[in-house]
């Protein structure tokens, strides 16, 4: 279990490295950068900006050097001092802004997962063990439904059926008084009367893909000869389904840990412009229309790093429920 356990980290130091240059490169590539969208703006609002203040600007920034020499210190200051560089939009330590809200979308993801996982493992074994029924259709139709939803619609139609009809306060993740306040009781379930609302619109999606997996492959397992010598011996309906088929057939789930998370972070976003949620996603989208590369870069960069995270968190959940991935 150690050498499959240090293989997956090994291998996990290459990857986060090609990644950073992924994401630095994907943040050049659109024309100009955060002094042409800056000057856009103030030339829209009839100022004007001398050449001169630009060429300063440019230098300061380190915009007027190569590619690699700014990839070369963005990396750097990370790797040496935690220093993601500074926020040209706002002017403040990019670990600064990034931490203040980093904790909400990790729990926001977290939440997201478990709520995945608790109701569509049960849904999707309904599913396969009752095929055709009344549930299976139910199921697939909401599955479906929910498949082709986008998350930002149904989070407006949550908050709008929430304010309307049951006069609860929609938007952020605390109402008024509990935003600057230190956590106690009644600030956590103040949290927890508004989190189930983002977590609920964000992790819908994932949901319903897992419900389709599960019943999928247990529908696979169901039908494999060992399913049918176990029943002949006269084992129970029950431990044959919980001892065999549904044990396997979790494994396709338990891959799929590796693009849940990155693929709840990057739903949050847009749930979080709609809703007004104190997380990662405003942040992002902001820095990417200013082009604050260092800023946009460290937060694909740390979507990024989500992803190998829980890559390597399924391998290793993998490895314990089958032994024989442990072999390979």
């Amino acid at each position: 279990m150690l050498t499959f356990l240090a293989k997956r980290l090994l291998y996990a130091v290459p990857t986060l490295f090609a990644v950073s240059i992924i994401a630095f490169i994907i943040i050049q590539l659109p024309p100009g950068d955060y002094l042409t969208t800056l000057m856009a703006d103030w030339a829209s609002q009839g100022g004007a900006v001398e050449a001169g203040t630009v060429a300063a600007m440019r230098e300061r920034y380190g915009l007027d050097q190569p590619i690699y020499i700014q990839y070369y210190k963005w990396i750097w200051g990370i790797l040496t001092r935690g220093d993601f560089g500074m926020s040209f939009e706002y002017g403040k330590p990019v670990s600064d802004l990034i931490w203040s809200r980093l904790g909400f979308s990790f729990l926001l993801a977290f939440l997201t997962l478990i709520f995945s996982w608790v109701i569509a493992v049960p849904i999707g074994i309904l599913s396969a063990v009752r095929q055709y029924s009344i549930a299976d259709y139910a199921a697939t139709f909401i599955a479906f439904v929910f498949l082709a939803l986008p998350n930002f619609v149904l989070a407006l139609a949550l908050m709008y059926a929430m304010s309307s009809w049951f006069g609860q306060s929609v938007g952020g993740l605390f109402s008024p008084a509990y935003i600057d306040a230190p956590w106690s009781c009644a600030k956590l379930w103040d949290f927890a009367k508004h989190v189930w609302l983002p977590v609920f619109a964000i992790g819908t999606g994932s949901l319903a893909a897992l419900v389709r997996i599960m019943r999928a492959n247990l529908l696979d397992e169901l039908r494999k000869p060992y399913v049918t010598t176990a029943r002949a011996k006269g084992v129970s309906e029950f431990q044959l389904l919980m001892r065999y088929p549904v044990r396997i057939a979790l494994n396709p789930l338990i891959s799929a840990l590796g693009w849940i998370l990155p693929a709840a972070v990057s739903t949050e976003i847009l749930v979080s412009v709609v809703m007004s949620l104190p997380t990662t996603g405003p942040l992002l989208l902001r820095s990417l229309l200013a082009q604050d590369m260092y800023l946009a870069g460290s937060l694909i960069l740390l979507i990024s790093v989500l992803t190998i995270i829980g890559t390597l968190v399924s391998d290793i959940l993998l490895a314990i429920a089958d032994p024989r991935i442990r072999l390979q």
